[in-house]
């Protein structure tokens, strides 16, 4: 078994979305970012990279490379669904937060949930998604940015979960 955890933070911007989890949120802002800047998905790629020791999700696709300008973070993260599977794991299960003040994301969770689970192929069963709010303290209280947390259970293929 290995066990990963990844984190990452994005400011906000001028813009009417966000997306997490491959969702895209109405928000009266954007995230400055050089991909699509999914908070959640970005510190998911990082657990799972970080659980084999594989780097970050910046070795892997650095926002300097124009390849990645603007890109979706599903497309990144099932890149690195194909590194765990080619290094012999599979995923148990992940567990994961969202720290906001705003937007509410209740309505959005499920539909989050569904993303990761298909991207990273697994069972809805062996993902959670949660929000938090941080009771308006921090950076995410004052409504300048997101963050996200996760962390990921891998076992081998060759064992049973």
């Amino acid at each position: 078994m290995r066990i990963g955890q990844g984190y990452d933070v994005h400011a906000f911007t001028e813009g009417d979305h966000l997306v997490l989890g491959g969702v895209r949120i109405p928000y009266t802002h954007a995230f400055a970012a050089h991909s699509d800047g999914d908070v959640l998905i970005h510190a998911i790629c990082d657990a799972l990279l970080g659980a084999l020791a594989l780097g970050d999700i910046g070795l892997h696709f650095p926002d300097t490379s124009a390849a990645y300008a603007k890109i979706d973070s599903r497309i990144l993260l099932r890149k690195v669904r194909q590194l765990i599977k080619d290094q012999g794991y599979q995923i148990a299960n992940l567990d994961s937060i969202i720290v906001a003040q705003a937007p509410k994301m209740a309505a959005y969770m499920s539909a989050m949930r569904a993303n990761l689970a298909a991207d990273l192929d697994c069972e809805l069963s062996q993902i959670s998604v949660k929000a938090t709010t941080t009771e308006r303290l921090g950076f995410e209280g004052r409504k300048e940015g997101i963050a996200a947390h996760a962390v990921v259970l891998l076992v081998s293929i060759h064992r049973s979960i």
